[in-house]
């Protein structure tokens, strides 16, 4: 067996042998009856050997066999990391024959044993399975994906529109542009006036009404340029302005239209500025085609994060809410320190799947209510790997990465799981870290009540420095005293609650 696999094994032997004390010396044997751990136990490696090979079969719980040095506790378990079948194996360490109490002590702490095994072997299977799924779904998806990245670094939204039609506006030499689409009561404008619209507004909604209907029904470019043109009976009564306006087409569909609009007193439209138009009316449908899949695409991520956070808030009840919670002060965080979009959207992601890893610890060490062993605590350190394991299968996730996976680094270096020092660990982990930590400390555990506000802000002031970030620590409690509402929407206590 490697190195990393007996260490491994090593592990649940400590816990068994601490779970019996000092009544029974404690092992972990292999299928072919050779002892794994200790390594040094001769005492163990002989009473195996001594057993016939018969006597090694499966045993569903802890069952008695005689050796010629005395009998044998055996009972069967899946050893972890793909390693197959193999023991729990104990000898009394007294020659007096071990009490009923005793043995039934014995018999519980091998079934603890057993069941943790079983679930990190059974959790680690869904988890490379979960792994696939995801990956051959994504690459199912690539064309999504690589239109996504690169809208994401457009800003795709009203900023990409508002973007098109300023320059729509100034290529044409035109007083106004706007996107108009009427389903969603929805018109993005872009000015470069030669004088004042001072009923713009009132244009605009006229533009979603009149205008849209007339050119819906014609399906064509509509050019409005003399004021005796017989078709302004149907639009812009009263409005004096020249008219070019391009359907916007999805399929044969046409949800939007692209208008420009110029005073009276300009030059008319003409077949240049038509085409022109029609071919900003293009690309307004393609950001709107792209719009529609990032949308998607990110319904998909969400309940995929989603369905990641509620199997691990399931496994313990008492952090649930602690994922969006975490989420909800990191984008405040973020928002405060002004990141880019870019950034923004990464942090979105890594606060909410941060503790995403933790699906791989066993349930008896992740919901015990109390002080965890050193061998357990081994167990908690795991989580942020895990969850690099997970999210680095899915493109989308790539950026959320470093937050999920080093957001349990200390400033000053004795974090895990690489103990980064300073700004060594990336920014979004050192934001998640702070969330994370007020959140800890204000929220209930079975076996204790929340801190109040002010108490969490005294400990984490503490550990300023040595554990957090202390400039991102300034701007975050900056955030709580500028908005109190905060807090309540959090459910957190002041110490004024408690008086």
């Amino acid at each position: 067996m490697p190195d990393s696999d007996t260490r491994s094994v090593a592990r649940y032997g400590r816990w068994l042998q601490r779970s019996v004390g000092p009544h029974f010396t404690v092992g972990i044997g292999s299928s072919e009856g050779g002892l794994l751990w200790p390594e040094s136990s001769a005492e163990l490696a002989g009473a195996l050997s001594s057993l016939p090979c018969a006597a090694l079969e499966c045993l569903p719980s802890m069952q008695r066999l005689d050796s010629a040095d005395g009998p044998i506790y055996l009972r069967a378990i899946t050893l972890p990391d793909a390693c197959g079948a193999g023991w729990l194996v104990a000898i009394a360490r007294h020659d007096a024959a071990p009490s009923d109490i005793e043995l039934d002590a014995l018999a519980d702490a091998m079934d603890d044993v057993a069941a943790a095994l079983d679930d990190a072997t059974h959790l680690n299977t869904e988890m490379d399975l979960l792994a696939g799924e995801l990956a051959e779904r994504y690459e199912e998806l690539h064309l999504v994906y690589e239109i996504d990245r690169h809208l994401a670094n457009q800003n795709l939204g009203a900023e990409v529109l508002q973007d098109l039609l300023q320059s729509c506006a100034e290529q044409l030499n035109a007083d106004v542009a706007c996107f108009v689409r009427p389903a969603d009561n929805l018109t993005i404008s872009a000015t470069n006036l030669s004088k004042p619209i001072h009923n713009l507004d009132l244009v605009l909604v006229e533009m979603r009404g009149d205008l849209f209907r007339f050119v819906s029904s014609s399906r064509t470019t509509l050019v409005i340029n003399n004021t005796d043109d017989p078709r302004r009976a149907y639009i812009f009564t009263d409005m004096p302005y020249k008219v070019l306006a391009c359907p916007v087409f999805q399929g044969i569909e046409m949800p939007a239209m692209l208008v420009l609009l110029n005073h009276d007193s300009k030059p008319d439209f003409s077949n240049s500025d038509r085409r022109l138009g029609e071919v900003m009316a293009h690309q307004i449908a393609n950001v709107m085609h792209m719009q529609g899949m990032f949308a998607e695409m990110r319904r998909f991520t969400e309940q995929m994060a989603a369905a990641l956070i509620e199997a691990v808030e399931a496994k313990d009840p008492y952090t649930r809410g602690h994922s969006e919670r975490v989420h909800l002060l990191s984008m405040r965080l973020g928002q405060g320190l002004r990141l880019r979009t870019e950034e923004m959207e990464n942090l979105h992601w890594g606060s909410l799947l941060h503790d995403v890893g933790k699906i791989g610890i066993p349930d008896a060490v992740l919901c015990k209510p109390g002080r965890l062993t050193s061998d357990e605590y081994t167990f908690i350190k795991v989580h942020p790997e895990r969850s690099y394991e997970i999210l680095r299968h899915v493109d989308r996730l790539k950026g959320a990465i470093e937050g999920a996976r080093h957001h349990q680094e200390k400033f000053d270096g004795t974090g895990y799981p690489h103990g980064l020092r300073g700004t060594s660990i990336p920014l979004l982990a050192r934001i998640i870290a702070v969330a994370d930590t007020y959140d800890s400390i204000t929220s209930s555990r079975a076996y204790r009540a929340g801190s109040t506000h002010e108490a969490a802000v005294k400990e984490m002031t503490r550990v300023s420095g040595t554990q957090l970030d202390p400039e991102l620590l300034d701007v975050f409690l900056r955030i709580c005293d500028d908005d109190p509402a905060l807090l309540v929407k959090l459910g957190v206590r002041r110490e004024w609650d408690d008086r």
